[in-house]
């Protein structure tokens, strides 16, 4: 077969394709971190009200991403994949539709408008990743020119959460209104052109995979409606495959302790600064973009740490990060700490002030830096041990079944994060509901007193919560093996059993294999 011409990366090409993270991590950030304060504190909605609409899309993502990527992938043979690309036509049908990200922060609508335009938005949101995600893999078979895609995508994911986190605080500057659902609505109407932008982007500077001369010589087949249906019910049975792997199990522990944790914390913690700390959206957002950038310097140092410990130091010390400022937030809350208030005041709306030589205050700069930072620190190498772990998984399942099953791995691994999510947002919403939080009027946007024992759930659900999670992870990181080491012993086994071996090379080898694997080692390579 004649292969077809390859295309080189550039780096106009590893930008262009990153800068779709933009709105990837971009739109979720501003979702993650914006979406049920606005809601609670502008729209009326009760916190119940608010969790079955963060919570519901998610679930029905969990169909539409494995049927969007079962059609991409069958429009390669067809005029349109042909003409204008398989990927690419998904990428363009969202651009004229993305600005609709506005009308979610709509202030004063009512609970089916918020759940039907927030249902509309996730699912134009998921048209765009599903298909957008698999075009650095068609663009390069290089590890290296993947590993620059990889890393283009990371920076400009981080930057897109400061971006999200602080550019309500330049709203407020230019504009006024430190507590103003018009605040909200500027910045959504700013992301939803930017988002059409990026995409634009990627569309003019990506490519899909050549066609080969025999390819172009394929009759396209007829959609199979009835396959894609089956998707979601695949995808079911794919999850309960993978889980028969001891460490996709574990891994999956460690990847919800942290994941989850985070729902929760960025669920509660604007009704956290609201309530306990007393502050407006401008310190919400202040404190947000502190965390953020503590975040991204945090992956980093993940990076080398991972390489020289293996991931399981790496996220024991991410979870000691993490429920520290968990615990020195419930500190505050007990005593809150006298002068803060007055302190916060006199910065005047720029909390960074008070590093400065005149405006410096021990009291304000450590209860409002100390936390945050270390929850940045700690989160980001939450977030990032994961997913530097899951590239082996499939060389552990491929020990079990003599397979290579990436795409599996993919999609299970998306599946379960969207209901987890799902689930960790409906119960915060609730539990804070159930504690007593009211709701502002619509029509008096912030206008009314939490009770303290509604108070006291929103700290106890920010704080308890996560730290449980995390705690539950990592206990699982105590049995979790796999690492450098282990790995190479279980690549060159996994050699061996492919060249035909039916016995280990050595009974520690053996030992490894079936540890990570939880099979005897008679029962590997699909016997």
């Amino acid at each position: 077969m004649a292969m077809p011409d390859t295309r080189k990366p550039t780096w106009a090409a590893y930008w262009g394709w990153g800068s779709g993270d933009m709105l990837g991590a971009g739109a979720q950030a501003v979702i993650t971190g914006w979406l049920a304060f606005f809601f609670i504190n502008f729209c009326g909605l009760s916190p119940v009200e608010t969790g079955l609409i963060l919570g519901l899309p998610r679930l029905l993502e969990a169909i539409t991403c494995p049927l969007i990527g079962y059609v991409s992938d069958n429009l390669r043979h067809t005029w349109i994949g042909r003409k204008v690309g398989r990927r690419k036509i998904f990428l363009i049908l969202t651009i004229p539709l993305l600005p609709a990200f506005a009308l979610i922060f709509v202030a004063g609508q009512t609970f089916v408008y918020y759940l039907a335009t927030f249902v509309f938005f996730e699912f134009v949101y998921t048209m765009f990743l599903i298909p957008w995600e698999t075009l650095a893999a068609e663009m390069t078979k290089d590890y290296k020119e993947k590993a620059k895609f990889a890393g283009v995508r990371m920076l400009i994911a981080q930057s897109s959460a400061i971006l999200a986190s602080y550019l309500p605080t330049l709203i407020i500057s230019h504009f006024g209104g430190k507590d103003s659902p018009s605040t909200f609505l500027i910045m959504a109407a700013i992301f939803g052109g930017l988002f059409s932008l990026v995409v634009t982007i990627v569309v003019l500077t990506t490519w899909e995979r050549p066609y080969t001369e025999a390819e172009k010589l394929i009759q396209p087949e007829p959609m199979d409606w009835g396959k894609a249906a089956m998707i979601p019910v695949n995808m079911f049975r794919d999850l309960f495959s993978t889980l028969r792997l001891k460490a996709f199990r574990q891994h999956l522990s460690l990847y919800l302790g942290g994941y989850i944790s985070q729902d929760v914390f960025n669920t509660a913690f604007p009704l956290f600064v609201t309530t306990v700390m007393l502050g407006s959206t401008l310190l919400i957002s202040q404190l947000m973009t502190t965390m953020y950038v503590a975040q991204l310097i945090s992956v980093m140092i993940a990076i080398n740490v991972i390489i020289r410990t293996g991931p399981v130091v790496a996220y024991r010390w991410a979870i000691a990060s993490v429920s520290a400022a968990l615990l020195l937030f419930l500190a505050f809350y007990l005593i809150r700490p006298a002068g803060f208030a007055a302190g916060v005041e006199r910065l005047d709306g720029n909390i960074f002030s008070a590093l400065l030589p005149g405006g410096f205050n021990a009291t304000v700069v450590f209860w409002l830096f100390v936390p945050i930072i270390l929850a940045g620190l700690g989160r980001g190498t939450l977030n990032f041990v994961p997913w530097g772990v899951y590239n082996y998984l499939p060389d552990v399942d491929e020990a079990v079944t003599g397979q290579r099953r990436e795409g599996i791995f993919a999609g299970v691994m998306t599946l379960t994060r969207k209901v987890a999510q799902s689930g960790a947002i409906v119960l915060t919403t609730s539990l804070i509901g159930m504690g007593g939080f009211v709701a502002a009027d619509k029509n008096h946007p912030g206008a009314v007193t939490q009770t303290p024992h509604a108070i006291q759930v929103v700290t106890l659900v920010m704080v308890g919560l996560p730290i449980l999670v995390m705690l539950a992870g990592m206990v699982i990181s105590w049995s979790f093996r796999l690492n450098a080491r282990t790995h190479a012993v279980l690549v060159h086994e996994v050699e061996r059993l492919r060249a035909g071996a039916t016995e280990a090379e050595t009974p520690e080898s053996k030992r490894i294999v079936e540890d990570l694997t939880g099979w005897k080692w008679e029962r590997l390579w699909g016997r």
